[in-house]
């Protein structure tokens, strides 16, 4: 019998151009035939390259991540060890239902979880990101008013404060997309909404609170106008860690909303994803939701597929479940009392933020904010711009907040502390944006030569996308 030890050594160093099979009854058609183009180095090279790489990088773990709207925020490792196990980790997609009950009854313990946050009644798990529960929501919107026979109903009005991804989703589903102005105040123009309500509207989508991190006084009136005109109300649920525990969507009258489990129950986030995008709807929505659902007969968790109205499935099988049960372990352990500490903490370290920095940075709108506020650069310095400011910050240790979002606001600079960060960070952030405002006034040559401190410095950011380069210098 053949062991490994008796097999034919090859030098880790050799390169042949004939790489013939040195193993025993291997089929020569699967032998490689030439060496592949990797660089031949030794573990304390290859361990000192990645380390290298990996302090080039930063995240969540480095310091505080302020990106409005695309919340980054602490997660806990506990959570990635309980999703590494076997019994999580190692079930394959395609497991028969009786073989995977553990999974599926924390899928739907999951679901009924999300519902009662959500205030409604039925939740689907399959969509794998904020804009893909979107897309999924304005489907099953659509479904709805088909199966109704109103097909005329074709709008969707979205107002200038929603979410970037918002008029896409809808666009996608096929609907026509109305833009609605906002008040002074960054709130809704409710006589104007009113004004084009008709037999063609579908719906509105609201961000709630919208991107300027306000909440809508006058929520329950938008929706019950929308309602009386016949349409749907949508809620974007990216902004949920503002309100979770304190209110429902549903009893302000949302048919569809998405949550963000990505952004409000600290999953990881970013750089592609994954992540993950739960549906929650109304009663007369609950037909068309996608297949399969996991139901419970008393005893054992089952899929079916039987609903003929369903829209069909968007995701296979039941989504991204290793984010799902991150999410499933965060509600476990905080429970109704650490939900609602989460919104406290979100609106008051932005409230915090916003306080420390309105009198050094323009804030269009001075109102109390909830989890995040938006600043301008605009007239800090002459000449100076908010890109000059976000790559300044990089110089100081922090990750620029995001930028030239939303679009209502010049030289916007849209700034969320999130929850999880503690008063000494977000004062050290603060600092930071006072001492640029300073640099800006006296030194701003500094800015625009920001950062100085990076591997690489600022990039022509239109080539960089046209033209990346993604080899290693050591790849040929």
């Amino acid at each position: 019998m053949t062991t490994i030890f008796d097999l034919p050594s090859v030098s880790p160093t050799a390169r042949r151009d004939d790489l013939s099979p040195a193993i025993p009854g291997l089929e020569p058609a699967l032998a490689r035939r030439k060496a592949l183009r990797v660089p031949t180095l030794a573990e304390p090279q290859i361990a000192r390259h990645y380390t290298k790489l990996s302090r080039m990088n930063y995240g969540v773990d480095d310091g505080l991540y302020p990106l409005g709207s695309c919340t980054m925020k602490y997660n806990p490792k506990l959570h990635e060890q309980l999703v590494a196990m076997p019994e999580f980790a190692d079930v394959h997609p395609g497991t028969p239902p009786r073989l995977a009950q553990g999974t599926l009854a924390a899928l739907h313990r999951m679901s009924v979880l999300l519902a009662a946050i959500a205030g409604l009644p039925a939740v689907t798990l399959q969509p794998s990101a904020g804009a893909h529960g979107e897309l999924t929501g304005m489907f099953l919107m659509k479904r709805f008013f088909e199966t109704r026979g109103e097909k005329e109903r074709n709008t969707i009005i979205l107002t200038d404060s929603a979410h970037g991804t918002n008029p896409a989703s809808a666009a996608l589903a096929g609907f026509r997309v109305l833009e609605l102005k906002s008040l002074s105040d960054g709130t809704v123009d409710v006589d104007a909404l009113t004004n084009v309500l008709d037999e063609h509207t579908a719906g509105i989508m609201l961000t709630v609170p919208n991107t300027l991190g306000l909440f809508e006084p006058r929520i329950r009136e938008v929706t019950a106008r929308v309602h009386e005109a016949g349409g749907l109300c949508y809620f974007d649920g990216a902004n949920l860690n503002s309100y979770i525990g304190r209110a429902r969507p549903g009893d302000m009258g949302a048919d569809v909303f998405h949550f963000n489990l990505h952004k409000t129950l600290s999953t990881p986030h970013g750089g592609g994803g994954p992540g993950s995008g739960p549906v929650a709807v109304a009663e007369h929505l609950e037909p068309f939701l996608p297949v399969p659902r996991i139901d419970f007969d008393g005893e054992r968790y089952g899929l079916d597929w039987s609903p003929d109205q369903t829209i069909g499935s968007v995701h296979p099988y039941f989504g991204n479940v290793g984010v799902i049960l991150k999410a499933f372990a965060y509600l476990l352990r905080l429970g109704d009392q650490g939900l609602a500490e989460v919104s406290a903490y979100a609106c008051l370290h932005a409230n915090y933020l916003q306080h420390r920095l309105k009198d050094v940075y323009k804030l269009p709108y001075d109102r109390l904010c909830k989890h995040e506020f938006v600043l301008s650069g605009e007239g800090v310095a002459e000449g100076v711009t908010t890109t000059d400011i976000a790559k300044r910050l990089i110089d100081f240790g922090f990750h620029p907040p995001t930028v030239y979002f939303p679009l209502i606001v010049h030289q916007a600079l849209m700034i969320e502390p999130t929850e999880t960060e503690t008063k000494e960070s977000l004062d050290a952030f603060a600092d930071a944006m006072v001492a640029i405002a300073k640099e800006a006034a006296n030194h701003p040559e500094r800015l625009h030569e920001a950062p100085i401190s990076t591997p690489v410095r600022r990039l022509d950011q239109t080539q960089a996308a046209r033209e990346p380069i993604l080899r290693h210098p050591f790849e040929t």
